[in-house]
């Protein structure tokens, strides 16, 4: 409810990209961070390296950001699970074992690996986890957003999710308790504890003047914004607990929730 003190102090907007290896530099992957008092501002790569983030310096941007003691909402563009229908087929129990699994068939993190090597059969094991693009998640449905396994089409977030899968469980392997992975780990944030959560730029891109920003930098830019502007409203807890019937809840404790959808 309104007035409610802020959750976070800190917040983070990542828009992402699955393009060629982790170690790309990509102009497509773009972050901008903002606390309480200022408004998002891009954050660029160290000095003397790419002019653009690559996704492993991302993560380990990320690992040192979140192993501060300052409580932080990060917010990802990518898709952070897979519909309940794969799961089902390949037998998988939960969201953790997902990970390790996805990790093992579709190793995206490896040096010089693009996700169409895996795709294509030349490296990993790729064919053994595949999954139908017809198969959306509940998330997905309600956004109007793409499956997960819809490649090669405008607006397709499938190469992106492939390509940062194994990032998040590199950074939960990494910080452990410090960081909650939302709503796998619960619809509610323990109090001083960062988050990570799956982040939809077109819902808010818009909201927000995108002034001379890139696209990439506006749904960026438009994550941080709004994740700062709704916590500092008192209203971000209301988001965490969307409309779900009680099977739709333990579904998408499995498949995941895109933050701001009801």
């Amino acid at each position: 409810m309104p007035g409610t003190s802020p959750l976070f102090s800190r917040y983070i907007g990542i828009d992402y990209s699955g393009a060629r290896t982790p170690d790309a530099g990509l102009p497509g992957l773009r972050v901008y961070s903002a606390d309480q008092e200022h408004l998002p501002r891009e954050v660029l790569p160290e000095s003397g390296r790419s002019k653009y983030w690559s996704r492993r310096g991302i993560a380990l941007w990320l690992e040192q950001r979140l192993r501060e003691a300052t409580p932080t909402a990060v917010g990802i563009d990518h898709g952070f699970s897979f519909p309940v229908s794969f799961f089902e087929r390949y037998g998988l129990r939960d969201w953790a074992a997902f990970l390790e699994d996805f990790h093992r068939h579709w190793p995206t993190d490896k040096a010089e690996m693009y996700v169409d090597f895996i795709r294509d059969g030349l490296k990993g094991h790729g064919a053994a986890r595949s999954g139908n693009p017809r198969w959306r998640r509940i998330a997905e449905q309600r956004a109007g957003a793409k499956s997960v396994f819809h490649f090669d089409v405008p607006g397709s977030v499938a190469k992106s999710t492939h390509a940062g899968l194994p990032w998040l469980l590199y950074l939960r392997r990494q910080l452990g308790q410090r960081i909650h992975f939302w709503p796998f780990d619960g619809w509610s944030v323990p109090d001083r504890r960062s988050m990570l959560c799956e982040a939809y730029p077109a819902l808010w891109s818009k909201l927000f003047p995108r002034d001379t920003r890139s696209q990439d930098q506006q749904d960026a830019y438009s994550i941080a914004a709004w994740l700062k502007r709704t916590d500092g409203q008192g209203q971000l807890s209301n988001y965490m607990k969307p409309a779900l019937s009680s099977s739709e809840t333990r579904i998408a404790e499995t498949e995941g929730w895109i933050l701001g959808v009801n």
